[in-house]
């Protein structure tokens, strides 16, 4: 007999954590390999996580709505076999014995996102270190305190179940839940008084905060007296007929990470007109053909997406990350599609070596992907991967847009609405004003690593891919 560890899986390159929705199983239940045994959620996308191995479950060690650190161990389950089992156990348990399971777990590869915050955070964990009345707190644990009203005198009071009675996540969380229940009255701490420490007053004089402000390490503002240059939504004014309605989980985490992505990217955009006449006129002429051929309709996305992938082989800068000062080239290009769902709310399914698929497979990879999207049938892996993103705006009616980087890539790109417009054509007779379909592209850039020149470069060499497609090009030669 022996005991398998269960570890919540990676679920993305972004993706740090996922709340528990649903156990299948509970304690003393048998499962089988692959059979479900909870259903967690992401930023991303809900998904079902089966069971690595076959057995008896002896432990469960988080609760539905808790959020758990991505390789954290779930779940424990007995297993008959005793060789068998005995390397992958081994192989999971290393990491939960170096990291406690009350610290969240960042994935080196979403360093990225942290690059902007990681010296303020080492100057902030220094001086509380170095100080007697100030117990440590690590940067995430002071970003949600900070984003609940929990001063940092209050903070103090926070009982700590980590390292040496640190504050974890898990303890923040749960006070702030206790707090909101109304379990909970927040202390009224007197103000500490400031001890003279000769040799560090200089240093403290620049770098200190008060004891009932935060550190500047999480929002890149103002946070004086603990309110900072933005007004906390808690002190809005609510008048007249209104509706208050609470985000939903999707909408939440979205919202952190487009001002995260802000915070991290200096974002520029960049615009181009494009003529897509060559392209309605050759969709039109062979998309029954194509849907009765193909068994998949054929939409102006996949055409859309051949060109932008035949595109981003010859700019490899646009389809990279920047981790540190490192810039990490992607080899594979992995094109993701912002697509809308029923909620309101948009996911990010990725369609792998788009560069490698025909018109025809993009054309069934796109559908196909947009209809799980819909349906809330998406796996993991259809939204991990991606290295660039397009989202067609123009699907609700806007002719333009200035999209929000999705971290960690470097750029995404927005198509505008199709509008029918006369043009000012050069033919061989002289100028002449045609009626032609005209579309916008918009793409928004990170400034730190691609400048305007590269940025317009790509941009335009889109435009000229759209505009240069065959109107006589037989597709089916192409499968």
């Amino acid at each position: 007999m022996s005991v398998v560890d269960l570890i919540l899986p990676k679920l993305g390159e972004s993706i740090m954590e996922a709340t528990i929705l649903k156990w299948h199983k509970a304690v003393g239940d048998t499962i089988q390999l692959d059979e479900t045994l909870l259903d967690i959620a992401t930023d991303k996308v809900d998904s079902e996580i089966p069971s690595s191995t076959a057995g008896t479950i002896t432990e469960i060690l988080f609760e539905v709505n808790a959020v758990v650190p991505i390789g954290t161990v779930i779940a424990r389950i007995q297993t008959s076999g005793s060789v068998a089992g005995t390397p992958s156990t081994e192989k999971i348990q290393a990491p939960a014995t170096i990291v406690p399971v009350s610290e969240p777990i960042v994935p080196e590869t979403i360093v990225v996102e942290e690059v902007p915050y990681t010296p303020a955070a080492s100057n902030v964990e220094m001086q509380q270190e170095n100080s007697n009345d100030i117990r440590f707190f690590s940067p995430l644990v002071l970003n949600i305190a900070q984003n609940e009203g929990i001063n940092l005198n209050e903070l103090q009071q926070v009982p700590g179940t980590g390292s040496q009675g640190r504050v974890s996540k898990k303890d923040i969380l749960n006070y702030v839940a206790q707090k909101k229940a109304g379990h909970i009255q927040p202390a009224i701490v007197a103000q500490p008084v400031m001890h003279a420490e000769p040799t560090s007053a200089p240093a403290q004089s620049t770098n200190s905060t008060s004891s009932n402000t935060f550190p500047t390490i999480d929002h890149g503002f103002s946070t004086s007296n603990g309110a900072g240059k933005f007004a906390n939504p808690d002190e809005v004014n609510v008048t007249g007929n209104t509706e208050i309605i609470e985000m939903d989980r999707m909408r939440k985490l979205i919202a952190k990470h487009m001002v995260e992505s802000v915070q991290t990217s200096p974002h520029v955009t960049s615009f181009v007109e494009a003529d897509v006449t060559n392209m309605v006129v050759w969709r039109e002429k062979v998309k029954q053909l194509f849907e009765k051929r193909e068994g998949t309709k054929l939409t102006f996305t996949p055409m859309f997406m051949e060109c932008i992938a035949t595109v981003l082989e010859q700019f490899p800068y646009i389809n990279c990350s920047l981790q540190g000062d490192n810039i990490i080239l992607k080899k594979d290009i992995n094109i993701g599609m912002a697509t809308a769902l029923p909620s309101g709310n948009l996911i990010v399914p990725v369609i792998k070596g788009a560069n490698q698929l025909s018109i025809v497979g993009l054309s069934k990879a796109v559908n196909s992907l947009a209809n799980a999207a819909r349906n809330n049938q998406l796996k993991p892996q259809d939204t991990q991967g991606g290295t660039f993103t397009v989202t067609n705006v123009g699907t609700f009616g806007s002719i333009m847009g200035t999209p929000i980087i999705p971290q960690p890539q470097v750029a995404i790109l927005a198509l505008g609405a199709i509008k029918k417009r006369p043009v000012v054509i050069e033919t061989p007779s002289g100028d002449a004003i045609l009626v032609r379909h005209m579309m916008y592209l918009s793409m928004s850039y990170d400034h730190r690593i691609v400048d305007g020149a590269m940025g317009s470069s790509f941009l335009s060499a889109v435009a000229k891919a759209f505009e240069q497609w065959d109107q006589n090009r037989q597709w089916f030669q192409y499968v």
